[in-house]
């Protein structure tokens, strides 16, 4: 299981994905058309090893206005790890989930979208043939997506949240198949238009020799461990303090290939953005929110003390205290300890006074990218 990292000149990772075809078009019996008046809309869809999700937006000045969104638990990846393949009732919620999709795409009349598959699918022996089976029962063909760049459109989803002196930036992405590093030095780019420059890496792919003034990709790494894999890892390890220690450094261990692992020093300006459910949990437990609000947690800045400090109490916690956690939810108890172990190992690589906690991620990414590459957006250069 060795992580996925950039392969020589052109960031090209070693995994390589199904080629990306056009945005997929779906037919409808009577679907609605937006006015003449009214934006385009466009739809993201996510597959990932947990998760099916998606957002329909219309571009509104230089962001979009979400019109419509759907997230739905498919667990796709279950038994993946000792099979190779993916299953026969994961396959049967994921199409379920796909389905409704699809109902809600027909319902906005939506004719701009990019589908795509992650981890699982990049990763079972069917995940092609489950890409052309979830396309003959739904009319929705998805792309499975190569790890570089889901890791790019996470990066430029959370382009807004760095800070205008920020220099050396590490974006984290921990899902449930795999984990995403990317590190950026953006030293060579004016302050005023770093916020751009790193949405402008939607282009592809992350390079290491930018033009001059562009953002220097350093290294990137894919982790094939997300909160779904690196638990299942270590099922059999029944003592929950335990489980947590050995997860964290068996993560950690992972990071060997990823250059700024092997050369860490203390950086000025240095700002971490992470997105996930596990980080954006930990904001809103840290927060003491019983009720999730994306306003007060998007954007929230931590240090390595708060994270810490939270990842504390869910271990005093315990299984059954976590599960009855209204901060942690009954979605998300059973593998918040697996991502908890992720975040605690690259906060003790990389501690930091300025983690920005990001909702948001390759759903958004992939808005952004469809809708600069049509123009719509009111974007600087």
């Amino acid at each position: 299981m060795a992580p996925e990292r950039r392969n020589g000149t052109g960031a090209e990772p070693t995994l390589s994905g199904t080629a990306v075809a056009p945005a997929a078009t779906i037919s409808a019996k009577a679907p609605r058309r937006p006015g003449p008046s009214e934006p385009q809309l466009y739809a993201a869809l996510d597959l990932g090893t947990n998760s099916c999700r998606m957002l329909i937006a219309r571009p509104q000045g230089g962001q979009f206005e979400v019109v419509d969104s759907f997230s739905k638990a498919v667990e796709l990846g279950t038994g993946l790890k000792s099979s190779g393949i993916l299953s026969h009732r994961p396959m049967q919620r994921t199409l379920q989930a796909l389905r409704i999709c699809r109902s809600k795409l027909d319902q906005h009349g939506v004719r701009k979208m990019r589908l795509v598959a992650t981890e699982a699918c990049r990763r079972a022996r069917n995940g092609a043939e489950f890409m052309r089976r979830a396309h003959r029962e739904t009319g929705l063909k998805l792309d499975v997506i190569t790890a570089e760049e889901e890791a790019r459109l996470a990066v430029v989803s959370c382009a807004s949240l760095v800070a205008p002196d920020t220099e050396q930036l590490l974006v984290i992405d921990i899902g449930g198949g795999s984990t995403e590093l990317v590190w950026i030095d953006l030293s060579a780019v004016p302050q005023e238009k770093r916020n751009n420059a790193i949405m402008h890496l939607h282009r592809g792919p992350l390079i290491r020799d930018p033009a001059p003034g562009r953002p220097h990709v350093v290294d990137w790494i894919s982790v094939p461990l997300g909160v779904a894999t690196l638990k299942d890892h270590f099922r059999e390890v029944d003592d929950d303090a335990a489980r947590f220690a050995l997860m964290s450094w068996y993560f950690e261990e992972q990071l060997e290939a990823f250059t700024p692992y092997r050369d860490a020093t203390a950086h000025d300006k240095f700002q971490i953005i992470g997105t996930s459910g596990t980080i954006t949990t930990v904001a809103a437990s840290y927060l003491r929110l019983k009720r999730y609000d994306r306003n007060k947690v998007d954007g929230l800045v931590m240090n390595s003390n708060q994270v810490d400090s939270v990842i504390r109490e869910y271990l005093a916690l315990g299984p059954t205290g976590r599960r009855d956690d209204p901060r942690i939810g009954r979605d998300r108890h059973t593998q918040i300890m697996s991502g908890a172990a992720i975040l605690t190992a690259l906060m003790r690589v990389w501690p930091t006074e300025r983690m920005s906690v990001a909702d948001r991620g390759l759903r958004e990414g992939l808005l952004f990218a469809q809708m600069s590459r049509d123009g719509v957006l009111d974007l600087k250069t």
